[in-house]
């Protein structure tokens, strides 16, 4: 499908994941697990967090910022998806198509953000453990916090202002499952060296940067943990950190991959951003809380109160 040079493109098609009947079956089969594994994780996690005091520090409530961030970015893409892999016409307009581009870069460098922001938590809970109530601070979590959905929103405006601004005249079909900003460039009817020049920019200032403070962080509190006397309690910090970094990585890897390597080495970027728009929403609650103990005695308090409760009534 394509329009004349004098011709605004009205509409998107999306050539999705793949063209074959059974493996889009399987997609949706995949897809729909995971969207329903991310909705009740993040859901259940921010729901522990609101109803019971001992979840109400500085940690958890990050953790209930980035669920919210995780939960919002996956809402943008995946249904959608889901939708398309049932039909045959995969049709976006162009103004559902730039919010979902500006949506997805909201949530999506905002985790970046809480990310990093959590790394530091971490480390200064386990690197400076008695100066950590001085340090982290209601105010001061409130502080990284509104940075952290701040910084979020203006990256995401540049970046879609610069992806918007171009003309989109010639063919109409992305070579993608939702839309993303490279995946749009690639179709501007003009040089498009100027916006990937600010996306590249804009990259570092919110991918490059805090995965740095990231690694920085995690490579202190390893070094912290190495001199600890207690072998449970470096087995414990190891076990942690290490799949905290696993996300970090699996996140971190696949939005470099997208946003900043050239056009050239591209060609498998649909199937590389699966892992940081669908993928990562659902691991995040499951690594960083639903694996930990407080979370699991919360939840078992919560279950054993309803069904006493319950149990109650009937009597």
């Amino acid at each position: 499908m394509r329009h004349t040079n004098q011709t605004q493109v009205t509409e998107f098609f999306l050539l999705g994941l793949s063209d074959d009947p059974h493996t889009q079956q399987l997609l949706f089969i995949l897809f729909l697990g995971v969207y329903l594994v991310t909705v009740l994780g993040n859901l259940l996690l921010m729901s522990l967090v609101q109803v019971d005091s001992l979840l109400h520090t500085p940690m958890y409530f990050f953790l209930c910022n980035l669920s919210l961030a995780d939960l919002c970015s996956s809402t943008i893409v995946v249904p959608q998806a889901l939708v398309h892999l049932l039909s045959r016409k995969k049709v976006i307009s162009f103004t559902r198509c730039a919010a979902q581009v500006l949506l997805f870069l909201i949530f999506g460098a905002t985790q970046c953000a809480f990310l990093a922001v959590m790394s530091y938590d971490r480390y200064v809970a386990i690197c400076n453990p008695l100066h950590y109530p001085s340090i982290m601070t209601w105010r001061v979590c409130v502080q990284l916090a509104v940075g952290s959905w701040t910084s979020g929103i203006l990256v995401s405006v540049v970046d879609t202002t610069f992806t918007l601004r171009l003309p989109y005249r010639g063919s109409n079909i992305i070579a993608h499952f939702f839309c993303e900003a490279p995946a749009l460039l690639i179709l501007a009817s003009a040089d498009t060296q100027t916006s990937e020049m600010v996306i590249f920019f804009l990259g570092i200032v919110i991918i490059l940067i805090p995965v740095s403070l990231i690694l920085v962080s995690y490579g202190c509190i390893i070094v912290t943990v190495v001199r600890m006397k207690s072998a449970a309690g470096q087995l414990k910090a190891f076990s942690t950190c290490g799949s905290h970094l696993m996300v970090v990585i699996l996140f971190y890897g696949s939005a470099i991959i997208t946003y900043m390597i050239p056009k050239s080495f591209k060609k498998l970027e649909k199937l590389v951003s699966v892992f940081y728009a669908v993928v990562t929403p659902m691991l995040n609650p499951l690594i960083y809380s639903l694996r930990n103990k407080d979370v699991k005695g919360v939840l078992r308090r919560v279950v054993t109160r309803n069904f006493s409760c319950k149990v109650g009534v009937r009597h």
